[in-house]
């Protein structure tokens, strides 16, 4: 009888214990806030969804605009144009790294765009370079309508902004290709050794993958592993840190697939 009650008192403890480990966790409070084509197959690896739960964040998500276009958070997407459209930021400076063309990029990320260029030359030996930065409205409504002679609109919007929805525009994000050029503007850059790198290390820099893989029905564009936008080293590495991979989410704002006209 003894024997009987030891064996259910351990059989009732180690119940207790399951039941114990396995209980959910209170749910968490998120801080408020303020209101070239390619052929090439995208890699197969899926990125990592957004947890469906509020998440926690470790600073407030008003501490800059995301409206002004002298933000460093502005979000410019199909919804969101920049305001004036022909918005120009008055610190753009060239940006002394190696380039296919011409990189000017406002101060703050040239400067940083510098650093990492050189952080990864440093612990890999090899180079990377930038395809493209700054492009003003002017350039932009060349580069787009080129798209869409070639493609139609249709297939341009997937690849290229209208002229004043533009992140080149900000002069906050930079186009970055490998040295000796190989996969420029191609899907296939993700699984070069300047995209693998980018993807694991960019957001110590303060850059984020502004278009990642599988959320084109959010940011409204192809996945563009060669696309990094500067966000500042505080909101790249909380977006890092929580898994949060477009501005559109993090910021709770619709997803922008379309332009509303």
């Amino acid at each position: 009888m003894i024997a009987v009650l030891i064996i259910g008192a351990v059989f009732a403890a180690v119940l207790a214990g399951s039941i114990f480990v396995f209980a959910p966790h209170p749910q968490e409070v998120p801080v408020a806030e303020s209101p070239s084509p390619s052929n090439t197959p995208s890699p197969s690896t899926s990125p990592t969804p957004r947890p469906d739960a509020p998440l926690k964040l470790t600073f407030d998500r008003r501490q800059f605009s995301i409206d002004d276009p002298a933000s460093l958070w502005v979000v410019v997407d199909k919804l969101r144009p920049l305001n004036p459209a022909n918005y120009a930021a008055p610190d753009l400076i060239q940006t002394p790294v190696p380039f296919v063309n011409s990189p000017v990029l406002r101060k703050e990320a040239a400067d940083q765009i510098v650093a990492m260029f050189a952080a990864y030359t440093a612990e890999t030996g090899n180079k990377m370079q930038a395809q493209s930065a700054y492009r003003s409205y002017d350039v932009q409504v060349n580069v787009y309508n080129g798209w869409v002679a070639q493609l139609g609109q249709a297939g341009a919007d997937l690849t290229s902004a209208r002229p004043g929805y533009s992140e080149h525009q900000t002069g906050l994000a930079m186009d970055i290709s490998a040295v000796p050029n190989t996969c420029a503007l191609d899907q296939c850059f993700a699984d070069t050794d300047q995209g693998k790198w980018l993807a694991a290390n960019a957001y110590k820099w303060g850059f984020i993958l502004r278009y990642p893989n599988g959320m084109t029905d959010i940011t409204g564009y192809e996945f563009e592993p060669w696309h990094y936008r500067y966000v500042g080293i505080s909101l790249a590495t909380e977006m890092h840190t929580t898994g949060i991979q477009t501005l559109e989410q993090f910021f709770d704002l619709p997803a922008a697939p379309h332009y509303a006209n």
